[in-house]
């Protein structure tokens, strides 16, 4: 997927994301995620840019927003040594964020080809912080939807997905029973 280098996010438009985000269910409303986020051109954004894997640094630079979702591994006042629930929560705030921006006429494309460890250099995370993923958001060349990406060497066409009634596990599906 490319994006529209014409289109501008503002920063209303990022804050409107993040505040989707944080209405996000959670396991003991722990809320376990942060975010870096950077609106193309600006120096987080360049910089977030030089992280990037061969793989994503053809597309992704052209977002209008770049955001590098945290997971907090760490579980405040318990013995716990990480929260076996924070990936999952993080992707419920993720997923959140998605939807509004889908509502804001926006595509949204969540990716892991980026070096985790020299974003956490960069921003000083803290070891009970994970850097998990990025999500580049913006609005679709005219003519190109989420649905029918047409990829930066002109691969592409119409996204595939197993069927719903593939998606429910039967019984039958474990082995040795019937």
């Amino acid at each position: 997927m490319t994006f529209d280098l014409a289109h501008e996010a503002d920063p209303e438009d990022v804050e409107v994301l993040l505040e989707a985000a944080r209405w996000a269910p959670s396991a003991g409303n722990s809320q376990p995620w942060a975010f870096i986020t950077a609106r193309r051109d600006d120096a987080i954004h360049r910089c977030l840019v030089r992280h990037l894997a061969k793989s994503s640094a053809r597309w992704a630079p052209s977002a209008s927003i770049l955001v590098v979702n945290l997971s907090h591994r760490w579980v405040q006042d318990t013995d716990w040594p990480h929260s076996e629930f924070s990936h999952y929560d993080l992707g419920q705030a993720v997923a959140h964020m998605t939807l509004q921006a889908q509502a804001m006429g926006l595509a949204s494309r969540q990716f892991r080809a980026f070096d985790r460890d020299a974003i956490a250099n960069e921003y000083n995370v803290p070891e009970h912080w994970e850097v998990t993923t990025m999500t580049a958001i913006g609005r679709t060349p005219r003519g190109i939807t989420p649905h029918a990406p047409v990829l930066p060497d002109g691969r592409g066409g119409p996204r595939t997905r197993r069927g719903a009634t593939e998606l429910v596990w039967h019984r039958t599906n474990t082995p040795g029973i019937s």
